[in-house]
Formats: structure tokens, sequence, C-alpha cells
């Protein structure tokens, strides 16, 4: 009774004290089976991930899911899909037959997702993507205002003629990054310059255009990555950026920022963040009470949701300053 927590009212605290204080010492632990026998609940969430428990570039979303997973008193069990559609069902199965209490469904980049028929009826949360039916609640970063947050970093350091160096036009992120940066320009009374999609085998071209034809004082750059074709390109042709021209990306992944000089400002996507929510959220659904999402750390911390439709959900991100963008006054 005492262990099971029944023992409030029924018998003595002091009782009780002695009778959990020995249990700690013999190191008792109960036996969570057979618990979620009776409670019909095992405290076990299933994390789906296509690439993301095999590779470091979002693995901090499954140190956030496993931050509040603990917190919440919940075990994380992570399989890795690797994109395979047949594995994916036979590992929701497998869950399933576990009893796990609810599933967290993680895509490697922002997209819209349809979630395997054999989780229709389950309590689920994107992470990293959107329902393409609006009815499964989701976390993803937000992507307008990382293009606006990008340009307004270049605005303010008094540039006015700033390119946007972008990606494949059927992105998520890449639509809405546009359009932040868009937003930021036409507010700032300045004309977009959109250098055009560029081909993942001809970033050396798109850096080069953009240098040699554009000429533009600032480049928000889609991600770290063509960040670097721009560090190699400007260094070919004797421009110092940090110095002669700006640059803001976005991921803040280290193996690229560490190899780049002078250091890359960059907006480091949720990962964290999204992953924690996630899980926050699910136990909500779960659990069917609102306080849950009232206990979530990360967020007390001035972090920003945005609701973008009833079951979707943003999460502002972090511009991380380093060297790559000069003042006017600097320049003088």
């Amino acid at each position: 009774m005492v262990l099971n927590g029944k023992a409030e009212k029924r018998v003595k605290p002091h009782i009780i004290e002695q009778v959990q204080e020995k249990a700690r010492e013999l190191g008792y632990k109960p036996n969570l089976m057979a618990r979620s026998l009776k409670t019909n609940s095992t405290r076990i969430l299933g994390f789906l991930s296509d690439h993301i428990a095999s590779t470091p570039f979002a693995g901090r979303i499954v140190v956030g899911a496993q931050q509040a997973a603990r917190e919440l008193g919940y075990l994380l069990v992570i399989v890795n899909s690797q994109g395979n559609k047949q594995l994916e069902a036979e590992e929701i199965e497998a869950l399933k037959h576990y009893g796990v209490d609810g599933y967290l469904y993680a895509c490697m980049y922002n997209q819209r997702v349809q979630i395997p028929k054999n989780l229709a009826h389950e309590q689920t949360v994107i992470i990293d993507g959107t329902d393409e039916d609006g009815r499964v609640s989701s976390i993803c970063p937000d992507e307008e205002k990382i293009g606006y947050m990008a340009t307004r970093e270049l605005i303010d350091a008094g540039c006015t003629r700033i390119v946007f160096f972008d990606a494949l036009p059927d992105l998520i992120a890449q639509e809405l990054r546009y359009k932040g940066y868009e937003h930021a320009m036409y507010e700032a009374g300045l004309e977009p310059i959109d250098e055009g999609y560029t081909d993942e085998d001809a970033f050396s071209y798109g850096a080069a255009h953009v240098l040699d034809d554009i000429q533009p004082d600032g480049i928000v750059c889609f991600n770290d990555i063509r960040a670097g074709f721009i560090y190699a390109e400007a260094e070919r042709r004797g421009i110092y950026i940090g110095q002669d021209i700006s640059v803001v990306s976005v991921d803040n992944q280290p193996l690229i920022i560490n190899s780049l000089r002078p250091g890359l400002t960059s907006i480091e996507l949720p990962h964290y963040e999204m992953g924690y929510w996630a899980v926050y959220k699910l136990v909500e659904q779960i659990s069917q009470s609102s306080i849950i999402m009232q206990k979530m750390t990360p967020f007390t911390s001035g972090v920003q949701l945005t609701q973008l439709t009833p079951s979707a959900t943003a999460v502002e991100c972090a511009m991380i300053r380093r060297q790559s963008v000069v003042t006017i006054n600097q320049k003088q």
C-alpha cells in the first residue's frame, strides 16, 4: 500500500516515511509492467525518426525529448527507419506490442507529413514538420521569422543591397525564409534581390554569380553549407567577409562553423526545444491535462511560440552572432 502510493490517510505519516526509507536502502523499484496492467499505461513513449537518430545534425531533438521524458517520468524508446516505409510500419507495430502510450514522429527537416496509417488512431506529435491534414499536433522552426531575423540583422548593420542565396524551391523552409526576407526588405524600403535557385551541384557557380554579378553588401544564406561557398568564392576574389561584405546564415552547424574564418553569424535551429516541447505536448494529450504544458522550463526564459494553425506550432530561433557582419561605423 505504501509503496504503491495508496497509504495516504490510511497509514500514519511516520510509518510511511520508515517504509519508504527502508525501500530506498534495499534498492526497491516497482514492477512497471505489473503496474501497467492496472493503470493501462506503460509510461513509455515511442520516438520514430527517418534519419535523425543516426545523424549528429539534428541529434539535439533526441536530447530535448529525452530530457522532457525524464522530467515527466517517461521512458523514451527510439527507432530509426532510414526512410524505409516498410521498416517504419514494422517498428510501429513492435512499439504497439509493448504498449507505448504515445508516439513522436520526427523528421530530418521541416516538411509536410502524412503520418503512417497505423498511427492514425494513436496519440502522436510531429517534430520538425506539419500534418498535411491538420489533425496531428506538430512543432517546427519559425521559418518566416528566420528569414526576417537574418535580413534585419544586415539592415541594422547598414546593408542596403541584400541578396538571398537560396535553396531547393520545393522546401517549406525556402518558401517561408524568403517570405521573411521579403518582409524585412519591404519594411525597410529596400528591393528584394532573389539570386534564384542554385542546383546543389552548382553552389560554387551560384556563389560566384552573387559576388560578381549582383555585388551585394549583405548576403542571407539559406544555410551554412551555402555560406561556406560564399566564403570560398569571396576569398578567391580578395573580398573580406566581415570587412567588405556581411553574411548571415542558418543552422549553426558546428562542423561548418568551426572551419570558417571570420566566424559566421548563424541562426541556430531549435532542435532541442522542438524535442522537448513535443514530449510535453504528447504527455498533455495522453493525460488530457493542460497543466502539463505550464511546466516546460526552456520556454519560461523568453523563447517564443507562434500558433500557425490549431494543430501546428512554431518555435523561434536564436541568432548566434560572430564576426561575419560589419556595421557602417566599422567600415568607416
